[in-house]
């Protein structure tokens, strides 16, 4: 019953901050230089044309008219058409979820598993060298940027070594149905996912360590060994559960961020997710699409902190709700 009241009131919470996300995103997006009627009907439209593409956008009414018919629509699930394909917004990115999650996805799973799991092992020696040497390393890897390294593996993998492609989600007249169709989009996601996985598991890496180091030196982990646990039973059982709470953290931050998280790699391997469309929108400005996308995010965000919360109170048990 607890529990159930907690995501009730959760839930009631989105509200008020739907309604301030939605106002901000209209006001930011509004207060940038420049004027859409131009872009839309051109430098050399007559004012009459002009005239009428204001008119059909409703860029012709007064801003707080805007702002009202604007929260209106979202309200409805309306997020307007877009300002070059003419499509529904919501359709235009629906279509594009699907292969941002995939490619984030898995970059998540290959970080979080290889981060924990190295993590974990340095952790059981702290001050040795392959702890000094792994600490370095994951630090270095974080710090990488994410557009150069995946331009390098670019340069590496797909242009000196031809293993893989450089770009896309499946190749040009390739299978489009079956297990060919799933292996060929699979090869076009190993370098974007590598490129993402290689930046992140630096921070797992870190985080693992110092946490299960911490949890490795209390009193109840001394107990257990004393009482005849094994290390293995002591670290799987006693200390990584524990030791897990800062990666759940950080891991609901970026799923959160999850759909627009990938900008810059969508972008280097032109893989058509979310990023990369959010990419042509703000070269079009097509503030639609802009906002649409941002309103996405900050609720997938405000989802992501429920989940993480829930899952702290399944982790630990002194973690109330």
């Amino acid at each position: 019953m607890r529990l159930r009241r907690y995501v009730l009131f959760r839930v009631l919470q989105l509200v008020p901050v739907a309604l301030v996300v939605i106002v901000l995103n209209f006001l930011l997006i509004h207060l940038a230089p420049g004027d859409v009627a131009i872009l839309l009907a051109g430098e050399d439209a007559d004012p009459t044309y002009m005239a009428s593409v204001r008119a059909a956008y409703g860029l012709d009414l007064p801003f707080h008219e805007q702002l009202l018919r604007y929260l209106g629509q979202v309200l409805t699930g309306d997020l307007g058409l877009s300002y070059r394909s003419r499509q529904p917004v919501m359709d235009e990115l629906m279509a594009r979820v699907p292969a941002t999650l995939m490619l984030v996805g898995t970059a998540l799973v290959i970080a979080v598993t290889v981060g924990v799991l190295v993590g974990t092992l340095i952790a059981r020696r702290p001050g040795s060298a392959v702890d000094s040497v792994v600490s370095v390393l994951s630090i270095s890897l974080f710090s990488i940027p994410v557009f150069w390294l995946g331009l390098m593996l670019i340069l590496w993998f797909a242009v000196h070594l031809r293993w893989l492609p450089s770009s896309g989600m499946g190749s040009v007249g390739g299978p489009r149905e079956g297990m060919a169709m799933v292996m060929d989009v699979a090869r076009h996601m190993i370098l974007p996912a590598v490129t993402l996985a290689t930046v992140w598991v630096g921070q797992y890496v870190r985080l693992a360590r110092t946490s299960v180091s911490e949890v490795l030196a209390e009193n109840y982990i001394v107990t257990a060994r004393a009482v005849g646990y094994g290390e293995g039973t002591v670290l799987l059982s006693h200390a990584l559960r524990n030791a897990l709470l800062p990666v759940v953290t950080v891991l609901g931050l970026q799923i959160g961020l999850a759909l627009t998280g990938a900008v810059l790699t969508e972008t280097v391997f032109s893989w058509p997710g979310l990023g990369r469309l959010i990419y042509e929108a703000i070269l079009a400005r097509d503030t639609p699409i802009i906002m649409g996308a941002f309103i996405i995010m900050s609720f997938t965000v405000a989802l992501a902190s429920l989940a993480t919360d829930l899952l702290y109170a399944a982790l630990d048990p002194r973690v109330s709700l």
